[in-house]
């Protein structure tokens, strides 16, 4: 039995407004303590200096934030870049064939950003996954998933996958447990499309193209493989009404999210006080 009806708009207006002045309470707290502590011996390392303007330290505790936004901003908008420009060409003169442009261009950067061996165990999981989907058994395809990704959380199958990559950098981790898991996912994605498709399977070529498509190799969003393929099928390919509007609108609003954690970071440094036990004793249960 579903639900009916919407609870009244007077009281859905109270709640909001009860957790709103709760957080802002909380929240000029935690400011407080942000500003008093900016220049903290313990607060060292966690506290660097941003943008200049503001007249305030940043919050650099968050490593993953960092790398995205000074070593890898350049690799990231290069790899993009690349993707949409060879993307773009093929569309306008062979758009049947774009997706295995898509394809390649994602292996070669996985490639030449993680190596030959994590590639290899991408495409082992691929073809463990495909071979499952043969037998057409959705219970066996779950199974399966779910071994796999279980196989990057249980030794010693975790350490001897993770020993094939070679070298280290920043956010490797981050690189190889991202692929690795959304891969699995989509793999389970299409081995479950596949077994409710009445005549024949989809080849692993299917498969491969699905899986590196590079927007979203590494952290998704997982677009299911009904989706993917359909849309990557149609060979006539005509611009929606208010597309590029709906683009620039998403654009905006991502953007203007991370403009808002960066400044968020310079205000509330959420990360590094943790780091100083006696300092929190001191801090109210709100900010808390």
């Amino acid at each position: 039995m579903g639900v009916k009806t919407m609870l009244p708009s007077y009281e859905l207006g109270f709640y909001a407004l009860t957790v709103t002045c709760a957080v802002v309470y909380s929240g000029s707290g935690i400011f407080e303590a942000s500003r008093d502590s900016m220049n903290r011996k313990a607060f060292r390392d966690g506290i660097k200096p941003g943008w200049h303007y503001f007249g305030r330290k940043m919050d650099v505790a968050d490593f993953e934030w960092v790398m995205w936004f000074t070593s890898f901003r350049n690799v990231i908008v290069f790899a993009l870049s690349g993707h949409v420009l060879f993307g773009k060409i093929c569309s306008m003169t062979v758009p049947q064939h774009r997706a295995v442009v898509y394809m390649l261009y994602g292996i070669l950067a996985v490639l030449g950003s993680m190596g030959l061996t994590y590639l290899m165990i991408i495409l082992s999981h691929c073809l463990v996954l495909y071979s499952v989907a043969l037998a057409k058994q959705k219970w066996l395809c779950y199974a399966a998933g779910l071994c796999c990704l279980a196989s990057f959380k249980v030794e010693p199958f975790s350490s001897w996958q993770s020993g094939f990559v070679t070298g280290a950098f920043d956010l490797q981790d981050v690189l190889f447990y991202g692929g690795s898991g959304f891969t699995i996912m989509r793999c389970m994605s299409f081995a479950l499309e596949s077994s409710e498709r009445k005549e024949g399977i989809y080849s692993i070529f299917d498969l491969l193209k699905y899986n590196f498509y590079l927007p979203f190799f590494f952290f998704g969003p997982v677009m299911t493989f009904d989706q993917f393929h359909a849309q990557v099928s149609t060979r006539e390919l005509r611009r929606k009404d208010d597309e590029m509007r709906n683009i620039r609108i998403h654009a905006l609003l991502h953007l203007g999210a991370i403009v808002a954690v960066d400044i968020f970071f310079h205000f509330f440094y959420i990360l590094t006080l943790p780091s100083d036990l006696k300092f929190m004793n001191r801090l109210s249960d709100w900010s808390l």
